[in-house]
């Protein structure tokens, strides 16, 4: 799911970044993944790993010497670490235009109405418990894996283990998502080591972390397990609750266009999180079109910068930061919310037209 990875509150841990640095300089760390008996042994020896394995002996019960044996199995992934990366090539800026072409396009609108249209019963029955539509659990699916497409081979396990070790910025976070792994597998009977995932640690169709398989994730097939990778109706459920749970009201919108007089910077600098309403913003320049029928409404302030073009500009509603709880990013959230209004649109258009 991402899924959600990043929070801005994860600290840079200079600790770390020494011990990574000077494994580098030594010729042990990086430069060696996936070469030889050095990188193979490289998390059975390292003595944070087997703080870590007596950590999880203490506070969850598991076998030392079983969990000594799993990371003995894997080594540091150098395929993972460099994928970690942000994409901040020279002379490369963010772009938003670049960004919606690779998700809102022809291909994952005709993928999503081939998912809706094989599960339009589970859909509707996640709405009416969840309060979420249609178009926005497909349109996440769609943005995710591509309706089960693309859900990664990477060993979790592997992967994870990389990050929580080997990778200092994140070091804490990839941690606990490592420890939640190893009990997702033990509550559900099976090898860490098998379960497949993204490069970033993501399972399923949805792309949950663990920690959000073990606190949201929901068997909505009936059949007594959640399976989000083979189980469509599992991942259907499971989105529906997340959103649900991080707040998502049910018949509201979502985003609408916006146009700014004067220098957006310190409403930008506000953040994404809804803090003033309509009205107060419009007070400070921001004009909207009538659909935003609510003047006391909450929003904030979404720039979507593309290089060389003229910044869009639009209010984002609760909604639409619930959506960035799934992935942090205002391009992932208005990519899921123009794909579900288009796949929306595709599909009221034919009823209409079979009336």
């Amino acid at each position: 799911m991402h899924h959600p990875l990043a929070t801005a509150k994860e600290k840079f841990n200079l600790k770390r970044l020494g011990k990574a640095l000077l494994f580098g300089l030594l010729g042990g760390l990086l430069p060696l993944a996936g070469h030889g008996e050095q990188a193979t042994e490289r998390f059975s020896k390292d003595p944070e790993v087997q703080a870590f394995i007596l950590n999880m002996h203490e506070q969850h019960g598991f076998d030392i010497s079983h969990l000594n044996s799993q990371f003995a199995a894997i080594q540091s992934n150098a395929t993972v670490l460099r994928l970690i990366r942000p994409a901040t090539s020279p002379g490369t800026q963010r772009s938003w235009q670049r960004y919606r072409q690779r998700f809102v396009n022809g291909r994952r609108q005709a993928g999503g109405q081939s998912f809706w249209n094989e599960h339009g019963a589970l859909l509707q029955r996640a709405e009416a418990i969840y309060g979420v539509p249609p178009e926005v659990i497909v349109a996440i699916i769609g943005v995710e894996t591509e309706y089960g497409q693309n859900m990664g081979n990477f060993g979790v396990f592997e992967a994870l283990a990389s990050l929580a070790f080997d990778y200092p910025p994140r070091a804490e976070f990839f941690r606990g998502e490592l420890e939640q792994l190893l009990l997702l597998a033990r509550e559900n009977g099976v090898s860490a080591l098998d379960i497949k995932g993204s490069y970033a640690g993501a399972m399923g169709i949805p792309q949950f972390m663990p920690s959000s398989q073990r606190r949201y994730a929901v068997d909505f097939d009936g059949d007594d397990r959640v399976d989000l990778r083979n189980s469509a109706a599992d991942a259907i459920g499971s989105v529906a609750r997340y959103l649900q749970q991080y707040g998502w009201q049910k018949g509201a919108p979502i985003a609408v266009p916006a146009r700014v007089n004067g220098n957006p910077a310190a409403l930008l600098a506000e953040g994404i999180k809804p803090e003033q309403t309509v009205r107060q913003l419009g007070a400070r320049g921001v004009v909207v079109a009538s659909a935003a029928d609510d003047d006391d409404r909450k929003a904030a302030l979404i720039d979507l910068v593309t290089p060389g073009e003229a910044t869009e500009y639009w209010l984002g509603f609760d909604n639409f930061y619930v959506i960035t709880r799934y992935n942090r990013s205002s391009f992932y959230a208005m990519s899921v919310f123009q794909l579900a209004e288009a796949l929306r649109e595709v599909r009221n258009n034919r009823q209409a037209a079979e009336r």
